[in-house]
C-alpha cells in the first residue's frame, strides 16, 4: 500500500464557504472567518453572562467574574490607578486569543466539522498587537506629548550612554507589534503541525497491518493525548502572556520610567 502524503500545512489553509474558489474579496466567507465568528460568539456569551447580577452567581456570571477579577489585578498591578479604564481592552485579547486557542484545539472533526485556529494566522495576531501597540501610541503622546520620546532615554545615565542605548531602545519598542503578535502565532502554529504529523504516523501505522507499526500508533497516539492537554496549556499561557505585555507597553505609555 502507497503511504499516504503527509501535508501538515494543509489545515491553515483559508478556503470559501459557499463558493469554488477564493477570491480577493473583504465580502467573501472563509473558513477563517466562520470560526473567528465561532469565537466571538463565545467571547459575547462569557461577557453576557458576567453582566448578570444575581445574588447567587450561576456558572457563566462566576466564570465572567473570575476572568475580570483576574484582569483587574493585571491592570492594576502593571498600570496603576489608571489600569482600570485599559481592562476592556486587555480583557478583549486575552479572551479572543483564549477563545481561539482552545476552540481550534477541541475534536470537532469527529463530529465532522473541522476547526480552524485563527491565531495560528499571523496577520489575525498582528492586527491585535498592531491594536495595542496603536493605544499605547495614542496614549503615549495624547498625556506627554513629545516628552513621550524620554522612554528611550536611561535617567541618570552619561549623555554618552544615552546616545548609545536610545537608539537600541527605540528600534525595540517598534519591534514590539511583530514580537507581540508573533509568540501567540508561533505557538499555535507549531502545535497543530506536530499534532497532524502525529495523526498521519498513527493512520500509517495502522495500515501498515503490522505489530511494529500497531506499536508506532499506540506511541503516537499517547504522545497526541498528552500533546493535546499541552496545547490547551499553551493556549491559556499565551493569552495571559499578551494580556500581561499589552498592560506592560500601556504602561509605559501612561507612566513612562
Amino acid at each position: 500500500m502507497a503511504a499516504t502524503k503527509i501535508d501538515p500545512m494543509h489545515q491553515f489553509q483559508i478556503a470559501p464557504i459557499g463558493a469554488d474558489e477564493l477570491v480577493a474579496s473583504p465580502f467573501q466567507f472563509t473558513n477563517s472567518a466562520l470560526w473567528m465568528l465561532i469565537v466571538l460568539v463565545v467571547v459575547v456569551m462569557v461577557m453576557w453572562g458576567g453582566t448578570r447580577r444575581e445574588l447567587v452567581p450561576g456558572r457563566w456570571q462566576a466564570l465572567a467574574e473570575i476572568i475580570t477579577n483576574f484582569l483587574g489585578d493585571i491592570t492594576r498591578q502593571t498600570i496603576g490607578a489608571n489600569g482600570r479604564k485599559y481592562l476592556p481592552w486587555v480583557f478583549t485579547t486575552f479572551m479572543f486569543i483564549l477563545a481561539a486557542n482552545w476552540i481550534g484545539a477541541m475534536p470537532f472533526a469527529l463530529a465532522g466539522a473541522h476547526p480552524f485556529t485563527v491565531t495560528s494566522q499571523f496577520s489575525v495576531t498582528w492586527t491585535m498587537s498592531v491594536m495595542s501597540f496603536a493605544i499605547v501610541l495614542v496614549v503615549g503622546f495624547w498625556k506627554h506629548g513629545l516628552h513621550f520620546f524620554s522612554l528611550f532615554v536611561p535617567k541618570g545615565a552619561p549623555l554618552a550612554i544615552k546616545m548609545f542605548i536610545a537608539p537600541i531602545e527605540f528600534v525595540s519598542f517598534l519591534v514590539r507589534p511583530f514580537s507581540l503578535g508573533l509568540r501567540p502565532f508561533v505557538a499555535m502554529f507549531a502545535g497543530h503541525i506536530l499534532l497532524e504529523v502525529f495523526g498521519n504516523f498513527i493512520v500509517q501505522g495502522l495500515n501498515a497491518g503490522s505489530a511494529a507499526g500497531g506499536f508506532i500508533a499506540a506511541l503516537c497516539f499517547v504522545f497526541i493525548v498528552g500533546m493535546s492537554g499541552l496545547e490547551l496549556l499553551i493556549g491559556a499561557i499565551q493569552a495571559y502572556v499578551f494580556a500581561l505585555l499589552t498592560a506592560i507597553y500601556i504602561n509605559d505609555a501612561e507612566n513612562l520610567h
